[in-house]
């Protein structure tokens, strides 16, 4: 007598056994975005304020309504990224900018003003901001490229774009804008190290920073110079003269 396949202990064990669910990779967390505002209008400070504290990636740090409370406080409470005008009544917004450079620099600060002419945005540029937005844009759009700043972005609003390109354009060829050496000095410090074919923690080791503080630097260096790898930032820096 042949014995029907359903009739065997094992294969009905292997049959009415539990498939065991797929695992979950675990995602990584990501940590709040600490943003500090400096800005002395009260009413545009709680705009912004309030757009940071609605956004879920990102965590209000403190505000300050000029250059010296900013710097009292962001000693004491530093933060990932900083809204700065340049309008400020003690200093210019510049001002500040510099002061985290040399003291924060690892932080990212972002221009949000009225102001849209070149001069202001290529100043604030050179001093060190990684972004440039006009007062006008919504708070939800400020939300979203703080965001974008801290990911790698460096945001300018449209506007301004198209001016400092159009300067650029009317520019006589072969007359630079701005410096041929815009690199501060231990952004050049960091590049010809770089040159020299050290990696991100031997260039650390050497000049004795974090290695955040490194890439940091390599981050400046790339936006002034206008390119995207460490590459181009050498080949770049050797065109120019600077190295």
């Amino acid at each position: 007598m042949t014995t029907a396949p359903d009739s065997d202990p094992a294969l009905h064990a292997a049959a009415t056994s539990p498939i065991p669910a797929p695992q979950q990779t675990a995602q990584p967390l990501l940590l709040p975005i600490a943003v500090a505002i400096v800005e002395d209008e009260p009413e545009v400070r709680l705009r912004f304020e309030d757009a940071v504290r609605a956004h879920p990636r990102l965590s209000w740090q403190f505000s300050a309504g000029n250059v010296a409370d900013a710097i009292a406080l962001s000693a004491q409470r530093p933060a990932n990224v900083y809204l700065v005008d340049l309008g400020l009544p003690d200093r210019d917004g510049r001002d500040f900018i510099r002061w985290l450079v040399q003291q924060q620099p690892e932080a990212l600060p972002m221009v949000v003003t009225v102001f849209g002419d070149d001069e202001h945005v290529l100043t604030s540029l050179e001093a060190g901001a990684m972004g440039y937005l006009l007062k006008d844009a919504p708070a939800s759009e400020i939300a979203l490229r703080i965001v974008e700043l801290h990911e790698g972005g460096s945001p300018i609003s449209p506007s301004v774009a198209r001016s400092v390109i159009r300067r650029f354009a009317k520019a006589p060829p072969g007359v630079p804008m701005v410096d041929d050496n815009p690199l501060s000095q231990r952004e050049l410090e960091v590049l010809r190290l770089i040159e020299k074919g050290m990696t991100y923690d031997e260039v650390a080791q050497v000049l004795e920073l974090s290695w955040h503080t490194v890439t940091a630097y390599l981050r400046r260096v790339y936006r002034k110079l206008q390119v995207h790898s460490r590459g181009e930032a050498v080949f770049e820096a050797r065109q120019r003269g600077i190295l």
